[in-house]
């Protein structure tokens, strides 16, 4: 099932981003069983619900490299882990306020031998240096990833933009988010432009159904 649903979307992953997709589920099986970081009833649908999901990201956006990226409150590495194994030339901060899940995360970085994952357990407002980007999966509502955000994103980076893939166009300094449900209160609340993409445009399975990935400028 993961080895079919990752090329479903992805044909043309080279062969070592592929294998190091295909380990996650073992490895967070693994340790799941020590440390619950995933809810059980989700490790069934763990490549859809959780790999895929943190993918939808790669789908619509295309990091450059050397591009800064912060996961915050990245909880068991979603969606910073996939995204670093997608996209190997891209840093990324994974940063979480809770000691253990950020000790999984380390542990599955070093197990896949990510170099280009730091992990971070701290609160966001504690991050003493800038990123280009913020991610985010289900974490808060937009107001509050937008206020973070505003601590860490550098506003006059010289690192080459981010682009959406269906037209190539710039991100600036954004923070990029995947979110469910009615969010119109969210948005209006927030009074911010921001670009959003059903996934459900891309990804048929019925999880994606409600599913948005929105791009908030910082």
């Amino acid at each position: 099932m993961s080895e079919i649903i990752l090329q479903k979307y992805f044909p043309n992953l080279p062969a070592t981003t592929f294998a190091k997709l295909q380990q996650l589920p073992l490895l967070y099986a693994d340790w799941n069983e020590k440390i619950n970081v995933i809810s059980r009833k989700d490790m069934e649908y763990f490549m859809e619900r959780h790999v895929l999901h943190s993918l939808a990201i790669a789908h619509f956006i295309n990091f450059k490299n050397g591009n800064k990226v912060l996961d915050i409150g990245t909880g068991g590495g979603f969606p910073g882990i996939p995204l670093a194994i997608f996209f190997p030339e891209v840093e990324f901060f994974l940063v979480d306020s809770i000691g253990k899940k950020i000790k999984v995360v380390q542990a599955i970085a070093d197990e896949l031998q990510l170099k280009n994952v730091k992990t971070f357990h701290k609160r966001v407002e504690e991050i003493p240096f800038k990123v280009d980007y913020t991610v985010s999966r289900a974490v808060a509502i937009l107001q509050t990833l937008f206020f973070y955000s505003q601590k860490v994103i550098a506003k006059n980076k010289m690192a080459e933009k981010a682009v959406w893939k269906q037209d190539n166009s710039s991100i600036n300094s954004s923070l990029i988010c995947l979110k469910g449900g009615d969010l119109h209160d969210e948005m209006s609340d927030l009074g911010k432009q921001l670009v959003m993409k059903s996934l459900s445009e891309n990804f048929k399975e019925d999880f994606f159904e409600t599913k948005k990935i929105l791009a908030v400028q910082v």
